[in-house]
């Protein structure tokens, strides 16, 4: 008797944000894996200079939003791409906080990594230019979602939820003294706002300008059929309609993020295994504090790479 089939399990590739970012990121992959070294060759062809400022820094400069947002891309993909050429493996979805969806959507073949690099710059260039130094601020919040919610209603002036990143951790974002009241406020409620070191207040309304530039962008950029579907952080559902891609990056500027509801629209759809995709392990254990029993694995090194077995 033949022993039983164990089924495959239903991959889930994540992709991280801005904060993920380290020198030297995915530099190893890059030297390791052929699969991945054509990443750099795009990425110099596309950005001159993206790949040096990757590997040697210096930090400042890649923290810069502009730079940071392409380079995660770069780094990102060449970990998918070294682990499916690995592998063999292709996930069922993919989803990417903030930024990070540009990189689930070149996963996808939606996106051509080119496209996503330039897409990228610029989006890193407008929300900088947005909003003055010392205007915008953000806070973690931890606590209640729906009081959160609540007091930025509340609240006069800009201040809106811009991450939903677990189920009791919020971003707020928006003009530096109205999140400072609602941070009071929430205090007041028992809940604890910590002020985040941020060069802008993203996914907020003071994002428009940033936005309503970028949309002509993203509607010349042409968009292919998707391998598999990827989760929009500004609907936290599946997508697999490249038609309606310019509409979804444009408002996911000044949308929340919809992390919690993300991973668990993915966990409903028959995600089994999450696996994020680049530097870090911010998505793992945020998956971790909203799934609490979901597998996790991380892909961000070569030996990760290498090693990974299901």
């Amino acid at each position: 008797m033949s022993a039983p089939r164990i089924a495959a399990p239903k991959i889930a590739a994540l992709f991280p944000g801005q904060g993920s970012h380290a020198v030297g990121m995915g530099v190893d992959i890059i030297r390791a894996f052929p699969a991945a070294q054509g990443v750099y060759v795009v990425a110099e062809d596309t950005l001159p200079g993206l790949p040096a400022l990757i590997e040697g820094g210096p930090l400042d400069a890649l923290t810069l939003t502009a730079n940071q947002q392409p380079a995660l891309v770069a780094a990102s993909v060449a970990a998918y791409r070294a682990w499916q050429a690995q592998t063999g493996l292709t996930p069922a979805f993919a989803a990417g906080h903030s930024l990070g969806e540009y990189s689930a959507l070149v996963a996808a073949g939606t996106l051509a990594l080119a496209d996503a690099l330039r897409l990228t710059r610029r989006r890193g260039e407008l929300m900088q230019e947005a909003v003055p130094v010392g205007v915008g601020a953000m806070s973690a919040v931890m606590g209640d979602p729906d009081v959160v919610r609540e007091v930025c209603e509340a609240t006069p002036s800009i201040v809106q939820p811009a991450n939903f990143n677990a189920p009791t951790q919020t971003v707020i974002s928006g003009e530096k003294a109205a999140v400072d009241a609602a941070a009071a406020d929430l205090k007041a409620h028992g809940l604890k706002a910590i002020p985040l070191k941020v060069s802008a207040p993203f996914h907020c309304a003071l994002m428009q300008p940033a936005q309503d530039a970028l949309t002509p962008d993203l509607q010349a950029t042409p968009f292919a059929p998707f391998a598999f579907p990827v989760y929009a952080n500004v609907t936290a559902g599946a997508n697999s309609d490249p038609a309606a891609l310019p509409d979804l990056l444009a408002r996911q500027i000044t949308g929340s993020v919809r992390w919690v509801e993300t991973i668990r629209a993915l966990a409903d759809a028959g995600a089994d295994l999450f696996i994020e995709f680049g530097p870090g392990t911010v998505l793992t254990g945020l998956v971790k504090r909203i799934l609490p029993e979901a597998r996790t694995m991380n892909v961000g090194t070569a030996k990760q790479v290498g090693d990974f077995e299901l």
